[in-house]
C-alpha cells in the first residue's frame, strides 16, 4: 500500500493505522447481527417477545442510519480522530448498559441508542481516513477490501460468536465481549494521525440533521408497524417521505443561499455514485435480511439454540471471508461493475437455493449451500461498491460522502431486518409460508440491485485529482 503523495508517513505506519479502523468496522457489524441468535434467550430473560427483540435490533441499525450523515459532517468540525475515539467511548458505555439491562427498555437505551450514536460517530472517520490515506485506486481498493471485509465478516460471524458466548456463558457476556474489543481499539487508535486539521468554524446544520433523522426514522418504523396497524404504517411512511423531501428542499435552499448545508445536494448529481449507493443499500439489506430470517426461523420454528444457529451461519462467514481475502486480486483483474454484478447474481442464486432446499429438507445442511453462496456474493461486491462511491469525489467532500455512504448502508441493514423480520414474524402461524415469502421478497430486491449494477460504467470511476 502507498500513502498519500507528499506525506512524510512511511507506508508501514499507514498500514498500521488500518488495524483499529478495520476492527471498528468489525465490531459495529458484529453488533448488528449477533443478537439474531439470542432472540429466544433475551425474550425469556427480559420477559418480552420476538417482536420486542426485533425492535431493538432494528432500532440500533436505524439510529446508525439516521445519524450517520450528521456524524460524517461532525468529522470536519471536530476532527476525524476525535470523532472516532468519542464514538468508541459512547459505544462502550452502551455495551455495558446492555450487559446489565434488567428489562427491554434499558436494552433499547444501551444497544439501540448509545451503541447506535457511538457507531454514527466512529464509522464515518473509518472511511474518510482510508480515502485520504490511500490515494491510488489499487491501494485504496486493498484498504477498503480489508475494512469492508472485516465488516462483512463481523456481520456474518456475529451469529456464530454470539451463539458460542450465549451458550457457554450468557447472552449478556456477548456485550462484555464487545466492551473488551472496544477498549482494545481505543488503545490501538493512539497510532492514528488525522491528515487534515479540524475546522470548528464550519457551521452545523441542525435543522437539516433533524429533518433527515425524522424522515429515516418514520420510514423504517412504518415498515415495522406493517403487521400491527396498516394505517399507522401508511401515515409513518408518508410522513417519512415528507420529512426527507423537506430535507432536500431545505439543503438546496441553504446551498443556493451560500450557507453550508448538512449534505450538499450536488452529491446526487453524480450518476455513478448514485447507482453505487443503491447497490450498497441493497447489499446490506440482503445480508441483514437473510441473517434475521434464517436465525429467527431456526430458533422459533426449528427449535435451535444459540450455538446451533451460529454454527449454521459459518457457511456465510466462510463465503464472505474467502471472497474478501481475494478482493485485491479480483479488483486488479476485473472492473468494479463486473464484480458487483457477479456478486448480486451469486447472492440471488444462494437465496433461491435457501428457498428450494429448506422446506424440503429438515437437516441443518439444507442451509449451508445457500448461505455459502450468499456470503461469497456479498463478500465479492461490498468493496467495489464502497470504492466506487468514495472515489467519485474529491478530498474536501469525503466527510459528506462518507456519512451519506454509511447512512445508505445502515439504512439498508435496518430495512433488511424490518422488511424481512416483519414478513416472517407476522406469519409465524404458517412458518414455512412466511419464510418463503420473506426470502422471495429479498430475492426480488436482489434483482433490483443487479439491474442497478448493469448501468454502472465499466472503466475507472475515480475522481480526477
Amino acid at each position: 500500500m502507498t500513502d498519500r503523495p507528499g506525506s512524510s508517513r512511511p507506508a508501514a505506519a499507514v498500514r498500521r493505522m488500518l488495524i483499529p479502523l478495520a476492527l471498528a468496522q468489525f465490531i459495529c457489524s458484529f453488533a448488528g447481527s449477533n443478537m439474531n441468535v439470542m432472540i429466544t434467550d433475551i425474550s425469556i430473560d427480559l420477559d418480552t417477545t420476538v417482536q420486542g427483540v426485533q425492535t431493538v435490533i432494528t432500532a440500533f441499525l436505524l439510529v446508525m442510519a439516521a445519524l450517520m450523515i450528521p456524524g460524517g459532517k461532525l468529522t470536519d468540525l471536530w476532527g476525524r480522530k476525535r470523532c472516532f475515539v468519542l464514538g468508541l467511548v459512547i459505544y462502550g458505555i452502551g455495551t455495558l448498559a446492555s450487559a446489565l439491562a434488567p428489562n427491554l427498555g434499558i436494552l433499547l437505551l444501551g444497544n439501540s441508542i448509545l451503541q447506535g450514536v457511538g457507531t454514527a460517530l466512529l464509522i464515518p472517520p473509518v472511511y474518510i481516513l482510508t480515502t485520504m490515506l490511500f490515494s491510488d485506486m489499487t491501494s485504496r481498493a486493498r484498504a477498503f477490501g480489508l475494512i469492508t471485509g472485516m465488516g462483512g465478516i463481523g456481520a456474518a460471524a456475529g451469529p456464530l460468536i454470539g451463539g458460542l458466548i450465549t451458550t457457554a456463558i450468557d447472552w449478556r457476556a456477548a456485550f462484555v465481549f464487545q466492551t473488551l474489543i472496544v477498549a482494545a481499539i481505543v488503545v490501538l487508535s493512539r497510532r492514528i494521525e488525522d491528515p487534515v486539521p479540524a475546522d470548528p468554524s464550519i457551521p452545523f446544520d441542525w435543522v437539516g440533521a433533524l429533518l433527515s433523522a425524522a424522515g429515516l426514522v418514520c420510514l423504517v418504523m412504518g415498515i415495522l408497524q406493517a403487521d400491527n396497524n396498516i394505517k399507522t404504517t401508511v401515515v409513518l411512511i408518508i410522513g417519512g417521505a415528507m420529512f426527507l423531501a423537506s430535507f432536500f428542499l431545505y439543503a438546496r435552499a441553504r446551498e443556493h443561499g451560500g450557507d453550508e448545508p448538512l449534505l450538499s445536494v450536488g452529491l446526487f448529481a453524480d450518476r455513478t455514485s448514485n447507482l453505487a449507493l443503491v447497490t450498497q443499500n441493497i447489499q446490506w439489506l440482503l445480508l441483514m435480511g437473510v441473517a434475521f430470517v434464517v436465525s429467527a426461523f431456526l430458533q422459533v420454528v426449528r427449535g435451535y439454540n444459540a450455538i446451533q444457529t451460529g454454527v449454521v451461519f459459518t457457511a456465510a462467514t466462510a463465503g464472505i471471508l474467502g471472497a474478501s481475502l481475494i478482493a485485491e486480486r479480483l479488483t486488479a483483474r476485473f472492473a468494479q461493475r463486473s464484480l458487483i454484478m457477479a456478486g448480486f447474481a451469486t447472492t440471488f442464486a444462494g437465496i433461491v437455493i435457501l428457498l428450494v432446499l429448506v422446506p424440503k429438507w429438515t437437516s441443518a445442511w439444507a442451509f449451508v449451500p445457500g448461505l455459502l453462496l450468499v456470503g461469497v456474493g456479498l463478500g465479492a461486491m461490498l468493496t467495489p461498491s464502497v470504492n466506487v462511491v468514495q472515489s467519485a469525489f474529491p478530498e474536501d467532500k469525503q466527510g459528506e460522502i462518507s456519512g451519506l455512504s454509511r447512512c445508505v448502508s445502515n439504512l439498508g441493514s435496518s430495512l433488511g431486518t424490518a422488511v424481512a423480520g416483519t414478513l416472517l414474524v407476522a406469519g409465524l402461524a404458517t412458518p414455512d409460508r412466511s419464510y418463503a415469502l420473506a426470502l422471495t421478497v429479498l430475492a426480488v430486491i436482489g434483482l433490483i440491485g443487479l439491474v442497478a449494477a448493469l448501468f454502472l460504467p465499466e472503466g475507472d470511476t475515480s475522481y480526477a485529482r
